[in-house]
């Protein structure tokens, strides 16, 4: 199923952007899109390059405040960038980016990485570094790992830690902007295979952002095309 930029039914139930404009350097990058994600279901977000899907993913992960528009979660407003947004309701929304390494602290080993939201958001240690060994255990890692850093490890195994970090907070909504473009097939399926099964236990919503046809056929319930946004 697909349709332009948008929303599919209108309940207050999901994670949504309402009117979001944001500009680069002068250049409007999104201007005025709407999207819904709905608990349980996958919208596929597709577009050209430059369209602005990672920016509209970062607004909805709530890491970029745009310049005009709002997000909404359940129906309440959220207002500013994540770091101004309580703990309880910035923890129910997750991102997972394509670029494992630029997505990590390349100081901290993998249990320390997958750690690393209990611990900010006060989570004592015992049962911090217990949620990080459950959950290194379900995306494939094995405990030999967990104290080697990013350098020490292959993109899989550090996609495999962000993604647990990911589910640390156990999120309503999970954000994948490219999550398996840099994996091996078999990384990438063993991923997949997590991220659904979390989100048939959780009912969660996924946004999935991929340029892989085959993986947004066989993932979406419904793919929203964005348009390269005018320019002024």
């Amino acid at each position: 199923m697909t349709s332009t930029a948008g929303s599919a039914g209108m309940t207050s139930t999901a994670l949504a952007a309402h009117e979001v404009a944001v500009s680069y350097g002068g250049r409007r990058v999104l201007d005025g899109v709407d999207l819904r994600v709905a608990p349980g279901e996958t919208v596929g977000l597709r577009g050209p390059s430059g369209s602005g899907k990672s920016t509209l993913a970062r607004v909805l992960a709530l890491l970029h405040a745009p310049e005009a528009g709002h997000v909404t979660l359940d129906g309440h407003r959220v207002a500013g960038a994540r770091h101004r947004v309580p703990a309880a309701v910035r923890t129910r929304v997750a991102i997972l980016f394509q670029s494992p390494r630029a997505a990590t602290d390349p100081r901290l080993g993998l249990a320390d990485i997958i750690a690393e939201p209990l611990r900010a958001t006060g989570t004592p240690e015992e049962p911090a570094r217990a949620r990080a060994a459950e959950l290194a255990d379900l995306v494939g890692l094995t405990p030999d790992l967990l104290a080697r850093r990013p350098h020490a490890v292959s993109d899989g195994q550090l996609q495999r830690a962000c993604l647990a970090r990911a589910l640390v907070h156990r999120p309503d909504y999970l954000l994948c902007d490219e999550a398996t473009a840099m994996l091996d097939a078999s990384t990438q399926a063993h991923l997949a295979a997590v991220i659904t099964d979390y989100q048939r236990q959780h009912a969660a919503g996924v946004l999935l952002i991929t340029h892989d046809p085959a993986l947004m056929a066989r993932w979406a319930t419904r793919v929203v095309d964005l348009p390269t946004a005018a320019q002024p």
